[in-house]
């Protein structure tokens, strides 16, 4: 059942539209479940009814007109339970209607199974049959198998507007407007143009097996390709002249990887050792790359199997003389690329100025891409997995990289909601500019900090366009992972003090190396099932007192002359971490003192972010200098959702009543003990959320460079007492989506409704 379900996917999934995808399915579905009748019932939500839109033993001429409503038959019966129906008498059911003219009144054994895409029903997929027989539990579940994969075809079709009443409506030309398709957010911004779908210019797939003629020609052929694709990878990062050298550093790695030590050298031993040409031992090099690495967990791993690929379809194009690239590509004015995978190296390829957003339907907002976009400021969502990429090019589409919506076939209404929505983005930014310098302080005196969380070079020198005080996280595993080994001391020091010299005196907290999760290094590779509750954070560095210790002794040289350096330590979930941290610290700090380099003792802090610490927050504050809650972590690990996951995104609300009763403790523990406490997060970035974490106590906020004019408008235009009220009634009501609404209007109330960001109605 395995290989026939695989196989009927392939041939939906090959199929050139809607119907022909429908018409394979039914016929095969048929065959395999040895019934009479399979037929495919499509809900349309306009007119609310299930429209028979393909059949295989019913009546064909009946396709497309005949329907039946919400909850009417078997069929609604199906779509509203949202459970599967199995009967070996169908017309003794209550809810049995037959359907005039489809010549079903022969049929008595009825399974039908609904088809659901993310809590949407889409349709319903029938077997029947004239021998009362109820079907057994192996037919029912792939039934129900088979309809999971055809939710994922009809989501496809109707991103491009193929769900239509009736398949001759194809002719009239007639799209469905307005089509959302949610992925998951990688950088902030509305953006309305064409889409362009870029893809590998050459397909590993497509070489065949063959041998070598001359195995020394093969080799020197394929060391001319490796020279070609590093001169075209160079070409562009170069083309990217915007990015700053630690960003640039992304297109070192690529090349790096084609050296003879990597890629380069593995391959010339297939060809050598197997007498095999260059283009089946580059192939076999790559997929064995590919395959190792995409049976990780982890998330930063799995993408840099999209690395690898891109670079082996490079190197493939130079072999086979396909180096076309997209140089025959009209770019439009406005450009949206669109792409199953997108590599850094891809956005190098559209003219300047007229890329205005990126989507890709694999990937994550940790990707390299979505670290590039990030810095370039180009809205970007990742991980768009229903969007049908092939048939996207050239049609229009609104990005909303807010929340991670795409907007397809935009109706003239939409288009104008988002256009006046970037009109009013813009207008925003510069009236923010008025109040850069001033305090974030409410009208009646309390002043809070807004700090910013960086992680490369690029985000300090916006962070000071903004307004920052200073950062209240540096993610230091940045220039780990654009590297391929551990940056040395020297290294290390080096970056740490150009982000302590752009916000000196200002404070900067530098929190330890803090991989695993959804961050690891392609050269210390964490192979676990779980790897959100695994090996991560301090637990890693603490195991490695060699990585810790190096590091540390880099942020305190890097500190010299400045003293402006805090440090944190990330993921503690105990006291005992906190002590064996300080012990390092304290002993790091000795070593650097007796290398004659002086410099002052930092602050120390710890990062509240998973449950455990919560609730030994008082314990805590009592031994470290300062409490900075991770809110994205902290309500991650609380909701037990994956705010990357675009299949349960939708769940993550930091405004959930559990969220917010712990952030309300873990602030009355620090100041307990008289222990300052900031939040570090997107909720601190959230103008509504730093309205009640003002009100809840915190002394400060950090957040992304972009969101700080917004949170201190907000903040300059309310009162404390004001801020207190919100956070009581809030704390009283027991629904996140209640509490977002009231704070909601709580901010309207202060005409700051406007700094929530964009909302198309």
């Amino acid at each position: 059942m395995l290989n026939l379900l695989r196989q009927i996917v392939q041939e939906v999934n090959n199929a050139g539209d809607l119907d022909a995808a429908l018409g394979i399915l039914v016929d095969r579905v048929q065959q395999a479940m040895n019934t009479e009748v399979c037929s495919v019932y499509v809900y349309n939500a306009k007119t609310k009814r299930h429209i028979l839109r393909a059949t295989k033993g019913l009546n064909a001429a009946s396709v497309g007109k005949v329907s039946l409503s919400n909850n009417e038959g078997l069929v609604g019966f199906v779509a509203a339970r949202e459970e599967p129906i199995n009967l070996d008498d169908a017309s003794k059911h209550p809810k049995y209607h037959f359907l005039s003219g489809t010549g079903e009144e022969k049929f008595n054994s009825f399974l039908g199974v609904p088809i659901i895409n993310q809590k949407r029903i889409l349709g319903v997929l029938v077997v029947q049959q004239s021998d009362r027989r109820k079907f057994d539990e192996s037919e029912e579940a792939f039934m129900v198998t088979m309809s999971a994969q055809l939710a994922g075809v009809l989501a496809h079709a109707e991103a491009t507007g193929q769900v239509l009443e009736r398949p001759d409506q194809f002719k009239k030309k007639k799209v469905k407007q307005d089509v959302v398709v949610k992925g998951a957010a990688a950088a902030p911004g509305i953006a309305i143009g064409t889409v362009v779908v870029l893809s590998p210019t050459a397909d590993l797939y497509d070489v065949p097996d063959r041998t070598a003629q001359n195995v020394d020609d093969e080799i020197l052929r394929f060391k001319h390709a490796i020279d070609g694709a590093r001169m075209q990878i160079k070409q562009v990062g170069e083309a990217l002249k915007d990015l700053r050298p630690e960003e640039q550093a992304l297109f070192d790695v690529y090349i790096r990887m084609l050296d003879d030590d990597a890629l380069g050298s593995e391959v010339t031993r297939r060809i050598k050792e197997n007498n095999q040409w260059a283009q089946g031992a580059l192939r076999d090099v790559i997929f064995e790359y590919v395959a190792h690495f995409d049976k990780m967990d982890d998330a930063y791993l799995r993408e840099r199997a999209t690395d690898i690929k891109d670079l082996g379809a490079r190197v493939l194009a130079q072999l086979q003389d396909t180096i076309e690239l997209v140089s025959d590509v009209d770019f439009p004015e406005h450009t949206i690329l669109v792409s199953e995978e997108l590599t850094p190296s891809m956005l190098g390829e559209v003219p300047e100025n007229k890329l205005v957003a990126l989507v890709s339907a694999k990937g994550s907002a940790n990707s390299h891409v979505a670290i590039l976009a990030r810095a370039m400021g180009i809205p970007t969502i990742m991980g768009a997995v229903d969007l049908p990429v092939k048939q996207m090019d050239g049609i229009k589409l609104v990005v909303d990289g807010y929340r991670g919506h795409l907007y397809t076939h935009p109706s003239p209404r939409m288009l104008e909601q988002f256009q006046a929505i970037v009109e009013e983005e813009k207008a925003l930014v510069q009236g923010l500019e008025a109040i850069k310098e001033l305090p974030a302080q409410t009208t009646d005196g309390h002043r809070l900090k807004l700090l910013v969380n960086t992680g490369l070079i690029t985000d300090a020198y916006r962070s000071l366009d903004k307004g920052a005080e200073g950062v209240g996280l540096y993610r230091t595993e940045v220039p780990f992972m654009m590297r391929d080994r551990f940056p040395s001391e020297t290294e290390q020091a080096n970056i740490y003090r150009s982000q302590l010299e752009a916000f000196a005196p200002q404070p900067v907290t530098m929190r330890t190396l803090d991989i695993g999760g959804d961050k690891a290094l392609s050269y210390f590779p964490i192979e676990e099932d779980n790897p959100f509750l695994g090996w991560r954070g301090i637990r890693v560095t603490l195991d490695h007192p060699e990585i810790f210790l190096l590091q540390v002794r880099a942020m305190l040289k890097a500190s010299h002359g400045l003293n402006n350096l805090k440090i944190m330590l990330p993921m503690i979930t105990s006291t005992s971490e906190v002590e064996e941290a300080l012990h390092f610290i304290y002993r790091a700090y000795q070593e650097v003192i007796e290398e004659g380099i002086e410099v002052e003792m930092p602050e120390v802090g710890v990062m509240i972010e998973v449950p455990a610490a919560v609730y030994q927050a008082k314990q805590l504050a009592s031994m470290v200098d300062f409490l900075s809650v991770g809110s994205n972590d902290l309500t991650q690990y609380l909701l037990a959702v994956d705010r990357n996951n675009p299949r349960v995104a939708g769940l993550y609300d930091s405004f959930h009543p559990s969220v917010l009763a712990a952030l309300q403790h873990i602030v009355n523990a620090g100041k307990s003990e008289n222990c300052p406490v900031s939040v570090c997060g997107e909720m601190a970035g959230n103008p509504a959320g730093a309205l009640i974490l003002m009100a809840m106590g915190y002394d400060m906020l950090s957040m992304n460079a972009t969101n700080v004019p917004r949170v201190k408008s907000v903040l300059r235009s309310t009162d404390l007492i004001y801020a207190q009220e919100v956070l009581s009634d809030v704390m009283q009501l027991d629904s996140a989506q209640v509490i977002g609404s009231t704070l909601e209007l709580a901010l309207n109330k202060l005409g700051q409704s406007r700094m929530l960001g964009p909302r198309a109605t």
